[in-house]
């Protein structure tokens, strides 16, 4: 089990100040300082900031529905499912997932995919989603996403899903 300094919190993108957030990637950086508010007041994307004690922002994720197309999957994930025939299948995306250098090697990371897992497997049981995705950049984050279960849409190689069934054992086992 992964343990985390409990004095972070996650709690969604509110009137928090971004303006010193630096993630390494501009456009990241550029989304949370200047995109995500208005995001999340058109209901286009729900950003949630993880907070040290002195309300400075470490990370932040977005969550987002979407769709998987049914012929982008497996051929035995289709036949596991028994879902029937429908063309496009409900899904959460993890649209962008990022944490501040100045905290490089405390696995913010981690502590905000699980969250986003966590909160993915709750809203599903409310709203409809098989599976979480994630559009991957590079390889390191290829890596990343592969150690928690994810693993890569046979024909788009870039987007990697999990199974919500894997989700929802991921935290059944942590209880």
């Amino acid at each position: 089990m992964i343990q985390f300094q409990p004095a972070f919190r996650i709690e969604p993108l509110s009137d928090h100040d971004r303006a010193a957030f630096r993630c390494g990637v501009e456009a990241l950086g550029r989304y949370l300082r200047e995109q995500a508010s208005q995001d999340a007041r058109k209901h286009a994307a729900a950003p949630f900031v993880l907070l040290t004690p002195e309300n400075r922002i470490a990370g932040y994720y977005t969550l987002s529905s979407a769709v998987i197309l049914a012929d982008d999957l497996p051929e035995q994930d289709i036949k596991k499912l028994k879902w029937p025939r429908y063309p496009q299948l409900p899904a959460t995306l993890i649209a962008r997932l990022a944490h501040d250098l100045a905290f490089h090697g405390q696995r913010i990371g981690d502590l905000l995919l699980l969250d986003a897992l966590r909160r993915s497997s709750h809203s599903a049981r409310t709203v409809a989603s098989l599976a979480v995705i994630v559009d991957v950049k590079d390889e390191y984050a290829r890596r990343f996403y592969s150690k928690y279960g994810f693993f890569s849409l046979p024909d788009t190689q870039n987007r990697m899903h999990i199974p919500m069934k894997t989700v929802e054992r991921l935290f059944a086992s942590a209880q």
